[in-house]
């Protein structure tokens, strides 16, 4: 049924192709429509976008949810501002377990290597995915995406990677599938990450060999992972390592992602621009010539300000990128160590602790990103224009800045999921 909305506070629509690289500060106008603009949905996209006086005398009064015609709906907005829905670019969706004491071995001055040493990081997690059933995964993958959903979140990328084998990894992509097929949930585009950390039985060399021999004939026979992933860091996958692993990915026809530079600038962001990846994520320590090769090769920087915010770490350079014309997105980055999957709660860190502006913060959130990870049904998202995917966020405020300034709650009043008109 066609679904007319009415009475739409400010609409910051973001509509345009592309990315959008340096501070929009100063142009609210081009990307916000002022109050009293409406939406008609249908078939899952934006229709059509005019005044609300053009569309009530076309369609008549709202009704809301009382069908007075079976071909439409008039449903008023009450004034509420109107957004995109978040696209989060960069998420550890399917794991189990429980990491919470590492909170303490963090406190007590330990690095990220030698809490992994003590019998923490991905290996615990590792080691309790490996236990848990298959139902008991997909349950809490439903939970985390219908919490994500809550928070305003209608596409997201998921990665494997708490398997480290080749039958753990097929059946995290698997579940991952399964939840992509479901209703009432964020789209999900997959991401295979075999290359996440090293099996405690094996060296590097030993896993890259089983990686390109064993694991990514499969994974790739298997057909529901998108996209490669490699952690390429000092003490992970090494430069040359990570650049073989990707190189035969997309041999067989995959597109690439990069985790990169989390801890040290290790060259990563040199070999994402080689490579010409599509988003190389984390960027913490990349340097700025290193930056400004990734802009120039059409790889998005993906920050994922939470991780820091967590692990207690500096902010990474969102002024510099914004000087320097460089675009990037934001991501959860949702993982046990970074248990968050709000990204209302990352615009806050952005705009209320790193001084970003709301308008930044928020292409950040959805137009950029949605370049990276594309919507399944080949519409654009992460924008409101005629054509995109009818995908969008009302607020609990007549202002569109108020997105990002409830950290501890969400201020989504309601989302048009693919079309679907959710009241939260």
């Amino acid at each position: 049924m066609r679904t007319v909305f009415v009475d739409a506070g400010p609409l910051a629509h973001l509509s345009g192709k592309g990315t959008v690289a340096g501070d929009v500060s100063d142009k609210v106008e081009e990307f916000v429509r002022p109050a009293g603009s409406g939406l008609v949905v249908n078939a899952g996209k934006i229709e059509r976008i005019a005044q609300t006086e053009e569309l009530i005398e076309e369609y008549g009064l709202p009704t809301n949810y009382e069908n007075v015609s079976p071909d439409y709906r008039v449903v008023s907005l009450n004034g509420m501002a109107v957004i995109p829905g978040f696209v989060d670019g960069h998420t550890h969706l399917l794991w189990s377990g429980d990491r919470s004491r590492e909170l303490s071995w963090r406190h007590e001055g330990k690095t990220y290597r030698e809490i992994a040493k003590l019998g923490g990081g991905i290996q615990d997690t590792v080691r309790s995915t490996s236990i848990a059933t298959d139902e008991h995964l997909l349950k809490l993958g439903y939970e985390r995406m219908r919490n994500t959903l809550r928070c305003g979140t209608t596409h997201m990328e998921a990665k494997s990677g708490y398997g480290l084998t080749t039958e753990s990894e097929l059946r995290l992509i698997q579940i991952g599938s399964k939840l992509g097929d479901m209703k009432h949930l964020p789209t999900l585009d997959l991401t295979w990450l075999g290359a996440h950390d090293i099996p405690a039985n094996m060296n590097a060399k030993e896993y890259v060999e089983q990686i390109l021999s064993e694991q990514l004939p499969r994974v790739l026979e298997q057909g529901l992972a998108r996209s490669a992933d490699v952690f390429c860091e000092p003490g992970w996958f090494d430069v040359e390592q990570a650049e073989e692993i990707l190189k035969a990915s997309r041999n067989g026809g995959m597109q690439l992602r990069m985790h990169i530079d989390e801890f040290k600038d290790g060259g990563g962001g040199d070999l994402a621009a080689e490579l010409r990846v599509d988003s190389a994520d984390h960027a913490h320590y990349t340097n700025i010539n290193a930056r400004h090769r990734m802009k120039d090769a059409g790889v998005m920087t993906g920050f994922l300000p939470g991780t820091p915010y967590a692990m207690g770490a500096q902010w990474p350079s969102f002024q510099q990128t914004l000087e320097d014309e460089i675009p990037w997105s934001i991501a959860t980055d949702f993982n046990p160590n970074c248990k968050t999957n709000s990204m209302t709660f990352l615009g806050s860190l952005l705009v209320q602790r790193c001084g970003v502006h709301p308008l930044n913060t928020l292409i950040a959130a959805t137009r950029n990103p949605s370049e990276t990870t594309p919507h399944p049904t080949g519409m654009a998202h992460g924008r409101l224009e005629v054509g995109a995917a009818a995908n969008f966020n009302v607020l609990n405020s007549e202002y569109w800045e108020a997105w990002c300034l409830q950290p501890s709650e969400s201020p989504i009043l309601s989302t048009c999921l693919n079309g679907e008109f959710i009241h939260h």
